[in-house]
């Protein structure tokens, strides 16, 4: 059948809207038209080949829809339903056995391969293969064909356009603190970079009951925006020395710290904002190679933790449910990040959010 999609076609170059083919899901997959779709900051680095799934490529990794067809052998879902979409996993290996999908051992090719795992491609574009699947997904179309696996089913009822985000960027903040750091009530938690990501791990704080809860960042207006989710301090990086500050604030370092930026600066500073015996956990993603200076000297006697987490130790079919009752209840007010593009302005949505005048796009079909 033939589609709308945003097609990736060179490194470092605006997505091309244009129709392709996609052919028809096979067993275990399902074909979704989408309504919605968050633009995350995985989407940019692999158009720009931070990693290296081959280009052209129809990206996209936050998506929501319609079930619209089923291959043979799904039983999960019907057509009809409302789905979220997140990242694929196989389901079989030790990792998802143990209930910890985000260490799939297939996870990067799955993800990042942009193909079956038969080397076959469900997007085509004048008779030649392009890349699809992107994390389950190329949520980038208004229909594409998803691993059963990447699916999680949410009520007729959700509001689709809203929730899309979940289903990497903002599981990804919240699931760092409340799966991967689980702090104790009272406790002292510093994130490092109120974008999206980091300002989702600070509402996964203010659920967890932290009492201090410090927001680091260069830009004012979302440090201001951090408080207004419930951050009790802000520092502005740019301006002043955040490691003195957040000893001055927690007296002698906070207890939990995450990192959203993949700077390696930030990093550094990171370990050494910590208490003693204090945990960290690393989601800011960087270029392949990227390495941080770490004081093993002055670290080590320290006896902190550091956790690199992938997707927040999430497991969506359950996790995401949690986020979504959360948000109903009004405890979970991610909606206050996100701000809505047409699907046509969808490189608009990208520069927005690289220049920071957008916490979460999300593009609406």
């Amino acid at each position: 059948m033939k589609t709308i999609a945003a097609v990736a076609f060179n490194k470092e170059v605006p997505l091309t809207i244009t129709e392709v083919d996609l052919d028809e899901p096979r067993a275990g997959e399902v074909r979704v038209r989408m309504v919605a779709s968050g633009v995350c900051h995985t989407d940019a680095i692999v158009r720009d080949q931070w990693y290296p799934t081959p280009l052209p490529a129809v990206l996209g990794h936050e998506g929501a829809g319609v079930v619209d067809a089923v291959g043979p052998g799904v039983t999960k879902v019907s057509v009809g339903d409302h789905v979220l979409l997140s990242f694929d996993h196989c389901g079989e290996c030790a990792n998802c056995a143990s209930g910890l999908p985000s260490y799939c051992s297939n996870f990067f090719a799955a993800n990042f391969g942009g193909r079956r795992a038969d080397g076959s491609s469900g997007f085509s574009l004048d008779g030649t293969e392009i890349s699809s699947h992107f994390f389950g997904q190329s949520s980038f179309a208004n229909y594409a064909n998803v691993p059963v696996n990447s699916i999680v089913q949410v009520p007729k009822s959700a509001p689709l356009e809203i929730l899309a985000p979940l289903g990497c960027g903002i599981q990804t903040g919240a699931g760092a603190v409340l799966n991967s750091l689980a702090p104790a009530a009272g406790s002292s938690i510093v994130i490092f970079g109120a974008g999206a990501v980091g300002l989702s791990g600070l509402l996964g704080a203010v659920i967890a009951n932290c009492t201090t809860i410090i927001a680091v960042d260069v830009h004012d207006s979302r440090l201001d925006f951090a408080k207004e989710l419930g951050a009790t301090h802000v520092i502005n990086g740019a301006k002043e020395d955040v490691i003195a500050r957040v000893q001055e604030i927690t007296g002698g370092g906070a207890n939990y710290a995450l990192e959203t930026t993949g700077v390696p600066a930030v990093f550094s500073t990171m370990t050494k904002s910590l208490a003693v015996r204090g945990h960290a956990a690393v989601v800011g993603a960087a270029a392949l190679g990227t390495n941080a200076n770490f004081d093993i000297g002055s670290l080590l006697p320290m006896g902190i933790t550091v956790t690199m987490v992938v997707e927040g130790d999430s497991v969506p079919s359950s996790f995401i449910p949690q986020l979504v009752d959360l948000y109903e209840k009004g405890l979970f007010p991610f909606d206050k990040l996100i701000k809505q593009y047409p699907f046509a302005e969808i490189n608009t949505a990208f520069d927005d959010s690289a220049a920071g005048t957008t916490l979460k796009p999300v593009v609406v079909f």
